[in-house]
């Protein structure tokens, strides 16, 4: 029996030397990550009812689609009329909206060459650039890669130019757009050692986008500071709003990930982002991680940065409706609410795509005003305000378009109408037009739960300007840190 035992305890000692485990790879998150849209408005994508040749009206239809109404369009976007058969708006004849009848009725600056049926579809694509940041957790050696996987909608050709649709996120994505390895820089941790080799752009099926960017020579450190941008041309194009459960004036949000390499394709660190287009309030918010952003309607008679509001605003608008009253201010007013759980916090930017023109017209230069049929915004009292500037604007003969800010809940608007003991600080839209650099009106460094500020929109015109339709376009940014 002794001899027994000690043959068992023996061969358990040869066993235990000669098992071989299977290694275990670790790995870390990435940090300081953050995903950017240059442009995170949704496309437009909603069904036909009516539309006959030589008139210059359509009529959408109000179910089943994308979009279900005309909130998301706006005058001077460009669509087309295509149906699901074709490949996008570059080939299909182009129009530009010139007027939102109703809810379902678009105007259009041109009449159609074509009859429209039932199975065409309006599509107003909006594409840009991404910028993704984010630092390292190790080291990526030489002949390892970073990975990048943009989600695709299934069912889809995610190439083609055409924005794409889905009932929910989970089935949804954006179309590549044909972007080519040469459309994508990296920068960080010397820049000429990083080349785009692989760019993956999937067509119809559950597979996601992927782009591949190598690491020549020389391995990147840990801790590196590294920026990826796919540039705005061509830019991918943003999916239409999902079709099932979405809500205007809320982003959409979608999930895409980076992964760093070794040579052997084994992943090192990697990372969830999430990228939020949303309908323009002209509205646009780009959005990553759990970040939420909402833009609200505030009623008339409401008392916001120490106004009383004259008009009821919405999500995507602010109506002045006839300004009856030269020499008088208007005022209406929106609220914006951020919440994230991201440990660099959030940051909201405002800017307008050019000062209020009749009908659309360009106003060029930053003091473009009556003479050439636009609202100039507002230099306050004295000529003091600028677009990073705020001064008191109490006098209504000194007429433009401006905005204050005020805190709801929370202490995050960059400035406010009672600063300095004023009555109504106000600043300029940024405009792009002139171009100017958008401005921050919201900002934290810490994650925070349900900040809120009132945008405070104010107008006054002369006696003497021209009548007519004016308006131009604003854009509200959400990005957060993490």
């Amino acid at each position: 029996m002794r001899k027994i035992i000690l043959l068992i305890f023996t061969l358990l000692q040869f066993t235990i030397l000669f098992v071989k485990y299977p290694q275990v790879i670790n790995t870390a998150s990435l940090t300081s990550a953050s995903a950017t849209l240059g442009n995170s408005r949704l496309s437009y994508r909603a069904g036909v009812t009516t539309g006959t040749a030589g008139s210059s009206t359509v009529d959408i239809d109000t179910s089943a689609y994308s979009d279900i109404n005309t909130n998301h369009l706006f005058p001077k976007d460009v669509l087309c009329f295509t149906n699901s058969g074709f490949v996008g708006c570059s080939q299909q004849t182009t129009y530009t909206v010139n007027n939102i009848v109703d809810s379902d009725t678009i105007q259009l600056t041109a009449p159609l060459g074509e009859v429209l049926d039932a199975n065409d579809l309006v599509i107003a694509s909006q594409s840009g650039s991404l910028t993704l940041a984010f630092t390292t957790a190790s080291q990526i050696p030489t002949a390892g890669d970073i990975l990048v996987t943009i989600p695709m909608a299934d069912s889809a050709d995610g190439n083609d130019g055409f924005p794409d649709s889905a009932s929910t996120i989970a089935l949804g994505g954006f179309d590549l757009n044909g972007i080519a390895a040469a459309d994508i820089s990296t920068t960080g941790c010397t820049d000429a050692n990083w080349v785009a080799t692989e760019t993956i752009a999937e067509g119809s099926g559950s597979t996601d986008h992927t782009i591949r960017i190598d690491r020549q020579t020389n391995a990147c450190a840990a801790s590196s500071a590294i920026t990826i941008t796919i540039d705005s041309s061509p830019g991918i194009v943003n999916p239409s709003p999902k079709t099932t459960s979405h809500t205007q004036g809320i982003a959409d949000v979608y999930h895409l990930s980076i992964d760093t390499r070794d040579g052997s394709d084994n992943i090192i660190d990697d990372i969830d982002i999430t990228i939020a287009p949303v309908e323009a309030v002209l509205v646009s918010a780009t959005v990553d991680e759990t970040l939420a952003f909402t833009v609200a309607a505030v009623a008339s008679a409401q008392s916001t940065c120490g106004q009383t509001t004259d008009i009821t605003t919405t999500a995507y608008s602010v109506p002045w409706g006839t300004l009856s009253t030269a020499d008088t201010f208007s005022e209406g007013s929106q609220q914006l609410t951020a919440s994230t759980n991201a440990d660099g916090g959030y940051s909201v930017t405002i800017e307008e795509n050019d000062q209020m023109g009749k009908n659309g017209v360009a106003c060029t230069g930053a003091t473009a005003g009556e003479s050439v049929n636009c609202i100039e915004d507002t230099t306050c009292d004295g000529a003091a305000c600028l677009s990073s500037v705020s001064a008191e604007w109490t006098t209504a003969t000194n007429n433009g378009l401006g905005f204050s800010l005020a805190n709801q809940s929370g202490t995050d608007a960059s400035f406010l109408y009672n600063e300095s003991s004023r009555t109504f600080s106000s600043r300029q839209i940024a405009d792009q037009e002139v171009p100017e650099t958008k401005e921050t009106i919201m900002t934290n460094a810490a994650p925070v739960s349900g900040s809120s500020a009132y945008v405070c929109y104010r107008i006054s015109i002369s006696g003497t300007q021209p009548a007519g339709y004016y308006y131009n376009k604003v854009k509200y940014t959400a990005t957060a840190t993490f």
